[in-house]
């Protein structure tokens, strides 16, 4: 995805400027409070941001949780729902307007008025920092009450779950593989904080909360040979802002190695190893990344707390591309290894195959070769500096892509495009976040790389494939191959909590009653002839699984019989087929009929496999038309996948900028069926972090 920075005091320009030792500011912050209590369904509850280091104090309320989480104003007042939602606990978040990378949180748990009220819980510890895949124990208090027992929730799910992680009825916290993330209010996944909660089980309004933060190995400083997936970058990669007296640095992952001609390599991302084609030949290349390198805010972003573990070597220049799709069609650079102090097995931090003697996946090397062509539907993985393991599916191929990039490591520089053809794309944003650019993605059953990963939104991300690469950095005859072992499943992925950043099933949308009401009227006009395939056993109406955000006429099939004559639409609505054994509502059904229905089968697949003629004419109507459709309003990719409401069927995935105006979609184009995916923008290497101030200089306040 892309590299990931920091801001610390420049110490330098602190003492030119007069400051005292000991006044250093403190990186903008946001909390929320109160946490951890309960709100009674139908009642409010006025919420407040603390805003620090800044002058502007407003930020942007938002809610997450299941089901209806209830409102909350511009002011932060909050109105619970007016029944418990599934899970009960939902999170507050406020985002500063100034600087929208910072944000805080406060968890509630919405709870019907049932218990004692002088009930109180406590959770310890208040705040816990815990591994990937570690373990920590919570000893929850009660007081009030002769009754101690407490029920265990991690983010509102009673027990946890796999992507958050699972807690025992004593307790006892099993942390998930990855890091969670979020969204950080610019399109950006940032990581996160979990929250364990302990409800009174003699009172529902009674609870206590502790605040987890997951750290994954690949962050830290490593002693010995230094294995692949950890934090690194250029030694250069930091920015100095004498006027807010602050220094900015970044980083991003140490994807694998690679060897040519007997000498190896670290393989990474152009805007990681060589800041977006600032960087010169022979750069220092670190590990830690700046970022994380240093135990002390006076050592951060400081080149000399970190290792000098290669050298640049070549990259591919971005640039000059003319925002055109290079030649090249990558974002990489290579660094030739400083001998002695680089893991020469090409070993990649949790890639594994086994697991060690605490079920922790050891490093592992991938296949090693010239890797493979990704295919849809997929299962890979990936190790990478900021969400450590993570593993999903791959949803899209043949990907045309649009990526902005920053030449500045603090977001302030130019910003320019570049246009990429026959990308991977991986389904979920939480797949990489800020950091996690350069990370090697794997297939998860054989370890083979697929792709290296660069950029993505708040739902994908998106890699090159791993052929283009390596044939890029081939020279005089030597080709260049993965440094690996021989085949392995990549065990992480089948833990029990197993870090899938995507879910793999596609769940109905809701769509509002008055756009149904044109294809129920379609629908009812053409009932006869849509139940007069022999297969049908009922036709409804509902939304659209390839475009949630329109209605489709549902058909209702036989399982295993065929239904090539069923028409991909109907007076210009799409059809959806839902194929079964038998369902309970026959003939011409309403809305609720057809859900009804569809609970009677399992939910559709994110992605399906295709034939070969079915790639093929996708490649076909792809080749076609995807320059064109590139070149509209919102549009920022085109791949081909398969549809979701025609399994079996390919379709051309079309990728859009949430919030951005465009023109319709059409719903077939050469009658290939349409897919599309709204996000965020595609980024790489982009950062736009207020600047800290360092110290109180009145004379400076007015300008800022």
């Amino acid at each position: 995805m892309k590299r990931t920075c920091l801001l610390l005091p420049l110490a330098v320009v602190l003492i030119l400027a007069g400051c005292k030792s000991g006044t250093a500011g403190r990186v903008v912050s946001v909390s929320v409070t109160p946490t951890g209590i309960n709100v009674v369904v139908g009642t409010t509850q006025q919420m407040t941001a603390t805003v620090m280091d800044t002058f502007n104090t407003a930020v942007t309320w938002s809610l997450a949780g299941g089901g209806n989480s209830g409102t909350i104003s511009s002011t932060g007042l909050y109105t619970a729902p007016a029944t418990v939602p599934t899970p009960a606990q939902i999170t507050v978040t406020a985002v500063s307007q100034k600087d929208r990378t910072k944000s805080g949180s406060a968890t509630l748990t919405i709870t019907t008025a049932a218990g004692p009220s002088n009930i109180t819980v406590a959770v310890a510890p208040a705040t816990a920092t815990v591994a990937n895949f570690g373990t920590q124990q919570f000893l929850a208090t009660v007081t009030g009450s002769a009754d101690s027992a407490v029920t265990w929730q991690v983010n509102g799910a009673t027990g946890g779950s796999q992507t958050t992680g699972f807690i025992s009825s004593t307790g006892l916290y099993l942390a998930p593989g990855n890091v969670p993330t979020t969204s950080n209010g610019t399109g950006d996944s940032v990581t996160t904080t979990l929250t364990v909660t302990a409800v009174s089980q003699a009172s529902l309004v009674a609870s206590g909360s502790s605040i987890v933060t997951i750290v994954p190995g690949n962050q830290g400083q490593q002693t010995g040979l230094v294995e692949l997936g950890t934090s690194g970058g250029n030694g250069n990669d930091s920015i100095s802002n004498p006027t807010n007296h602050t220094i900015t640095c970044c980083g991003g992952t140490l994807g694998s190695l690679v060897t040519r001609g007997g000498t190896q390599y670290i393989l990474g991302n152009n805007h990681v190893l060589a800041r977006s084609d600032s960087a010169a030949v022979g750069d220092p290349i670190v590990q830690p990344g700046l970022i994380d390198a240093g135990s002390t805010p006076n050592t951060k972003c400081d080149k000399t707390q970190a290792t000098t573990v290669a050298n640049l070597t070549e990259f591919v220049n971005l640039e000059s591309e003319d925002q055109n799709a290079s030649s090249s069609n990558i974002d990489a650079a290579i660094a030739q290894v400083v001998p002695g102090l680089v893991d020469t097995a090409g070993n990649i931090l949790y890639l594994g195959g086994t697991t060690d003697s605490n079920n922790v996946p050891v490093p592992g090397a991938p296949n090693a070769g010239s890797g493979v062509t990704a295919f849809l539907g997929m299962s890979v993985a990936k190790s990478g500096r900021s969400t450590g393991l993570t593993c999903s599916t791959v949803l899209a191929i043949d990907t045309d892509t649009s990526v902005q990039y920053n030449k500045s490591c603090d977001g302030t520089g130019t910003t320019f495009t570049v246009d990429y053809d026959n990308q991977v794309d991986v389904a979920g944003g939480g797949f990489g976040a800020e950091g996690d650019s350069g990370s090697l993605i794997v297939s998860q059953n054989t370890a083979d790389p697929v792709a290296l990963l660069y950029a993505g939104s708040d739902s994908d991300t998106v890699g090159n494939p791993v052929a283009p690469v390596l044939n890029f950095f081939a020279s005089g005859g030597n080709a260049v191959t993965f440094v690996g072992g021989s085949a392995h499943a990549v065990i992480g992925c089948t833990l029990p909590t197993a870090p899938q950043s995507a879910a793999k099933s596609v769940q109905p949308a809701s769509l509002a009653a008055e756009s149904m009401h044109d294809v129920l009227a379609t629908r009812n006009a053409q009932a006869p002839s849509l139940l007069g395939h022999p297969e049908v056993q009922a036709v409804g109406v509902g939304a659209s699984l390839d475009n949630p955000a329109e209605p489709a006429i549902v058909f209702f099939v036989i399982r295993g019989q065929p239904h090539a004559d069923i028409p991909a639409q109907v007076n210009g609505f799409r059809t959806r087929i839902v194929e079964g054994d038998l369902f309970p509502r026959r003939g011409a059904i309403s809305a609720a009929d057809t859900a009804v229905n569809e609970q009677a089968t399992a939910p559709a697949q994110l992605v399906y496999s295709l034939t070969s003629a079915e790639m093929q004419r996708a490649n076909v109507v792809h080749a076609a038309h995807a320059k064109t459709l590139m070149q509209q309003p919102g549009v920022q990719g085109v791949g081909i996948t398969s549809s979701v409401d025609s399994p079996g069927e390919a379709a051309l995935m079309i990728f859009m900028i949430r919030g951005v105006t465009h023109s319709p979609i059409p719903q077939l184009i050469d009658g290939l069926r349409t897919r599309v995916r709204e996000s965020s923008r595609f980024r790489a290497g982009y950062r736009g972090i207020e600047p800290q101030r360092a110290c109180m200089i009145p004379a400076k306040r007015a300008a800022r």
